[in-house]
Order: C-alpha cells, then sequence, then structure tokens
C-alpha cells in the first residue's frame, strides 16, 4: 500500500498480497487470496461462517465517515451555543476538545487502534467541543463574520472535499510515491514553521506575531492559502490508501480508521478556511 500523509493511515500495519492484522480482522482475507483458491471462494461469500471478517466496502467508509461527522457536528452545535452564552467556557472546551483529541488521535495511531469505534466516536465528540469553541471564538470575537462566515466556511469544506473526490476518481491527478512525498515533506515544512511562530511569538518577536503568519497580513493570507492547498492535496493521498485497502481486502472494521483519518484531515482543512475568512473580516 502507498504511504499516506495522513499518519492516521500511516500507521495502519501492511503486508503484501492482502491486508495484514487491523484490529480484529483476520490476516490476508482480500480478494487476492480468494483468486489464488477456487476452493475458498463460497466461504469468501460468507465470511460469518468462517469467523472471519467480512471484507471493507466503500458503503462502510461512507457510513462510519457519516457517522462520525454527525457526532462531531452536533457537539460543535451545542459547544458554540453554550460559549455563546458564557464566555467563560470557551477557553476549557477549546483545550479540552484540542488537546483531548489530539491524544486519542496518537493513541489510535501509534496504538493501532483505528478499527475501535469507542475511540473514533470520542475523538469527534471531543474535537467537536473544540470545533465550537474555536468557530465561535474566530467568528465572534477575532473577527466579525459571526454565522455567515462559519456557514461560509462549511460550505467550502464540502466544495473542497468533494471536489478532490472528483479529481481522484477521474484521475486528474495521479497520487504517486513522488506526489505522496512532496505532499509529506510540505506538511512537514508547515508543522516546522508553525512551531518557529509560537515561539519567536513567545519571545515578543514581531510584536508577539512571530513570523507574522497568523496576524492576518498578506504573508498570513499566503500562509493559509498554502495549507488548504496541502490539506486538499492530502484527500487525494487517503482516497488512495482506502481505495487500496478495499482492494486489499481489509476487514469492515477498517473503516472507522479511515473516518478517523478523513475526519482529521477535514477539521484541518475547516480551520485553515475559517481562519482565512476571518482576515478578510476584522475590520
Amino acid at each position: 500500500m502507498r504511504e499516506s500523509s495522513n499518519p492516521v493511515f500511516r500507521s495502519l500495519p501492511k503486508s503484501q498480497g492482502g491486508y495484514a492484522t487491523f484490529g480484529t480482522g483476520a490476516a490476508g482475507y482480500g480478494a487476492q487470496q480468494v483468486q489464488a483458491d477456487p476452493y475458498a471462494a463460497p466461504y469468501a461469500q460468507h465470511p460469518e461462517q468462517t469467523g472471519v471478517a467480512r471484507p471493507m466496502t466503500i458503503d462502510d467508509v461512507v457510513t462510519k465517515t457519516g457517522v462520525t461527522l454527525a457526532v462531531l457536528s452536533a457537539v460543535a452545535v451545542v459547544s458554540y451555543y453554550l460559549v455563546s452564552q458564557n464566555l467563560g467556557l470557551a477557553t476549557p472546551f477549546a483545550l479540552v476538545g484540542g488537546l483531548g483529541g489530539l491524544a486519542l488521535v496518537l493513541i489510535a495511531t501509534f496504538g493501532r487502534k483505528q478499527d475501535n469505534p469507542a475511540i473514533v466516536l470520542s475523538y469527534a465528540a471531543l474535537e467537536g467541543l473544540f470545533l465550537g469553541s474555536v468557530s465561535f471564538i474566530i467568528a465572534n470575537l477575532v473577527s466579525f463574520g459571526g454565522v455567515g462566515m462559519i456557514a461560509q466556511a462549511i460550505v467550502a469544506t464540502m466544495g473542497v472535499f468533494f471536489g478532490m473526490l472528483v479529481v481522484y476518481k477521474t484521475g486528474a491527478i495521479r497520487v504517486t510515491p513522488k506526489f505522496t512525498r512532496m505532499i509529506v515533506a510540505g506538511m512537514f515544512g508547515v508543522l516546522a514553521l508553525v512551531l518557529l511562530n509560537l515561539v519567536l511569538g513567545l519571545f515578543g518577536v514581531g510584536g508577539g506575531a512571530g513570523l507574522g503568519l497568523r496576524d492576518g497580513g498578506g504573508l498570513a493570507i499566503v500562509f493559509s492559502l498554502v495549507c488548504i492547498a496541502l490539506a486538499a492535496f492530502s484527500f487525494l493521498i487517503d482516497f488512495d490508501s482506502a481505495d487500496q485497502m478495499v482492494r486489499a481486502g481489509a476487514p469492515e472494521k477498517a473503516a472507522w480508521g479511515v473516518a478517523l483519518g478523513l475526519t482529521v484531515t477535514l477539521v484541518w482543512l475547516y480551520i485553515e478556511i475559517l481562519r482565512l475568512l476571518s482576515y478578510f473580516n476584522n475590520d
């Protein structure tokens, strides 16, 4: 399987000729094994009779991703409303949601628990808590875009997502190892700049703005556009990884890992778009 720029996808166990062990799924249950052993074909149609998890399908990916995003959206709406009623909740919600969500992603990634629905849905809930709070802060305190700006960010995020899905399906941009390496390198570069900007800001450089990557100026706009582009191209690699998992016969529970990976990218894209819009609504 080609390596993904998304750490959730990159940590999935792989093996030649099929999928290795993903959570409770059995090893090597895929189309290649069925073709190699014609006697296994009847059991492939009824995997429950063999005690082997059935292969993952695109429908599984769509369903699990939909459920994950539904939980995230519901919690985000509640979080936004509560913060709008009590500004004192903004910081606690942002910290608990952001740090808690990050902790669960790390546990899922390095503990190879991406197929655990409890972890994935808990991440969605925590990230919803974070997004609701941060959305209110950016749309009403940092800028004056309000709910309308949030709606624009949501529509733009979904537009980019489905647009890149069309790009992937039509093959307009081919996902190659070189392409993947470029995106990964770009993401590491962005992360390094963010950390440097944070450290310089803490030391008072640029009046606390550091390199000016988030101050709303020209450089900040360019930086946000670069981040949006990287997030968008990351979808292509994520789609390709999910497609290869389906072809390799990954067990059905692996769809939760795909849902987690796509949600991580969607959250990043939404935040960057919302931040970019705020630069034009802060006068």
